[in-house]
């Protein structure tokens, strides 16, 4: 069974929808022995870091990642997702989050006022490196994309996909060891999205 974490924000519906369209059994809880149990787990986003670095204390799951991820626990983040397992945010006047990776996350200073923040709509991805769970999924491929804020990371090793936006070259797929994140919404990124949902049900955490 796949856990969706449900830290009272995000996109849980249309994450669960689309494990149901490929026929992979996902369960959107808050409850922790429910995600420890989990052979996978995903925490999707769609809200601030700050919020939901709130409600994983609220809910006392913060612990409970840190657990799944030290086990191996196979781990996909989407969208604040991604960025809550950075160090720290610079959203709402700076938020300390998870710490699995090292680097931190930036607001977008755009010098062109064609660049709006959010970014909002599809934008390629240029992979550096495979990765099982983007077994399938060409170079260049465009996914939808809604952030103002994107994730900065400090070893080079941890980027699986960079995309350009606003004068800035972004991590947009980062993966280190059982975990793996991506700064687009999987779930509003069509066929190719559902290919990685369905990549990921059947990922063993090893890259």
């Amino acid at each position: 069974m796949i856990a969706i974490v449900d830290y009272k924000a995000g996109n849980l519906t249309s994450v669960k929808l689309a494990f149901d369209a490929i026929g992979v059994e996902a369960r959107v809880t808050d409850q922790a022995d429910e995600i420890l149990a989990a052979d996978r787990v995903v925490f999707p986003g769609v809200g601030a870091a700050g919020a939901s670095m709130h409600h994983l204390g609220e809910l006392k799951l913060a612990d409970v990642l840190r657990t799944v991820v030290a086990r191996g626990t196979p781990f996909l983040g989407i969208c604040v997702g991604m960025q809550i397992l950075f160090d720290r945010s610079e959203e709402d006047g700076g938020t300390q989050t998870l710490g699995f990776i090292p680097g931190d996350v930036r607001l977008f200073r755009p010098t062109s006022p064609a660049d709006k923040v959010p970014q909002i709509g599809w934008n390629a991805v240029r992979f550096q490196r495979t990765h099982p769970v983007f077994a399938g999924v060409e170079d260049e491929t465009e996914f939808y994309f809604v952030h103002s804020y994107y994730p900065v990371t400090t070893n080079p090793a941890d980027r699986v996909g960079l995309t350009d936006y606003a004068g800035v070259e972004f991590t947009s797929v980062v993966g280190r060891a059982n975990l793996v994140a991506t700064q687009f919404h999987i779930e509003k990124s069509g066929r190719i999205g559902l290919s990685i949902f369905r990549n990921f049900s059947r990922w063993d955490g090893q890259c």
